[in-house]
């Protein structure tokens, strides 16, 4: 069995990984939909064009476009955040809030859609993250930052 220094050398370095795991994996989708696709072209096509088919959804447009062109700035945010370790808490509860809305897109538009591939690693990552207790993340920003500014 291992011991304490074990577990917590084990722990610091899995939370960690998770960390940047799933910082990376919105990072580089908010990137992608920021610079690439741009906010405006993902809320045309992945809030606006698919809720406007031939069974329109009660939600109305109005409310469609702040969301999507919002989405991909905040996932950069968040996800950058969550790499680096600041402000984790408020990082964290943001990602689920994007993963929420993104499922129930998804189901609202196919109530038997396929959450395997997209929205179910990047949940067992934040879920793991939201469980690990935060002192035992002591190699985040945030824990940098506490250090200094108690010395």
């Amino acid at each position: 069995m291992p011991n304490s220094d074990e577990n917590r050398w084990g722990m610091m370095w899995a939370t960690f990984t998770v960390r940047w795991v799933l910082g990376l994996i919105f990072f580089m989708a908010g990137w992608y939909k920021c610079f690439t696709m741009t906010p405006r072209g993902h809320a045309e096509r992945f809030f606006i064009g698919q809720f406007r088919g031939e069974e329109p959804t009660w939600i109305p447009e109005w409310m469609l476009w702040p969301i999507g062109v919002t989405i991909p700035v905040v996932e950069l945010l968040a996800g950058a955040l969550v790499c680096l370790g600041l402000f984790r808490k408020a990082s964290y509860l943001t990602l689920a809030a994007i993963l929420v809305i993104v499922t129930y897109g998804h189901l609202l538009l196919e109530p038997l859609f396929d959450t395997t591939s997209h929205i179910f690693p990047r949940l067992v990552l934040l879920i793991f993250l939201l469980v690990v207790p935060m002192e035992r993340d002591v190699l985040s920003g945030d824990r940098l930052i506490g250090r200094l500014v108690r010395k």
